[in-house]
Order: C-alpha cells, then sequence, then structure tokens
C-alpha cells in the first residue's frame, strides 16, 4: 500500500490529509489491528486550524472511505483499524512529544466503521 493515494485526501472538515502508511505487524489493545496513518498538518498545536472534534470527524470517514475498501480480503479479519493523524511524520512506536496527533479506533459492522473509546 505505499505510495497509494499518494495526492492530499480532502476530509469533511476541508483540511488536506495525505496517506502515509498502514501498519499490520503491531497488535491493538483488543487483538489484530490495522492502523492507516495519515499526515494532517492542519491539527499543528501552534499554527493548525483543526481541533480535536473537527479531527475525529475526518477520521471517521478516513477510516469508512479510505480503510475499510484496503482490508485484506483473505486471512482473520481485524478486530478493530486504528486511524491516526499527525501534523508530520513520526516513526511507528517512537515518542514524538513535539508532533501532535489524535487516535480512533474502529471496529467494523455491517460494512461500516463504529467508533470505539481508545
Amino acid at each position: 500500500m505505499a505510495g497509494e493515494a499518494a495526492g492530499p485526501l480532502l476530509v469533511p472538515s476541508g483540511q488536506e490529509v495525505r496517506y502515509l502508511d498502514t501498519v499490520h505487524s503491531a497488535p491493538g489493545p483488543e487483538g489484530l489491528a490495522i492502523r492507516f496513518r495519515f499526515i494532517a498538518p492542519a491539527i499543528a498545536r501552534e499554527t493548525g486550524t483543526i481541533g480535536a472534534e473537527a479531527a475525529q470527524a475526518d477520521m471517521e470517514w478516513l477510516c469508512t472511505n479510505f480503510a475499510l475498501p484496503r482490508l485484506p480480503a483473505g486471512g482473520p479479519a481485524p478486530s478493530q483499524i486504528i486511524v491516526s493523524l499527525s501534523d508530520r511524520p513520526v516513526a511507528f512506536g517512537e515518542p514524538a512529544p513535539d508532533a501532535t496527533q489524535f487516535f480512533e479506533a474502529y471496529t467494523v459492522a455491517d460494512g461500516i466503521c463504529v467508533w470505539e473509546a481508545f
């Protein structure tokens, strides 16, 4: 999936986000999880224009419209889809105290993403 959707994605808040990568190798709190990570400069603490509430709606849209169609067709189904937004590229699993990051977890029910408290 690397390089997929290399162009900007326009989400409900109006910000443009870019697909960074997908992480399959790290289990989530509920078992098998697939993480879809995006760069969203508009959420930056100092210069951003998008707050947490708008970002949450964007992440739900990304889960439904970007992540769901890209789930593997074969193999075990993930128990969670985790969508993250970061104002800059951050190495997965490494601390980045200067970065602004938002995360949301979803289960899939009846073909839609259902938000879970994370």
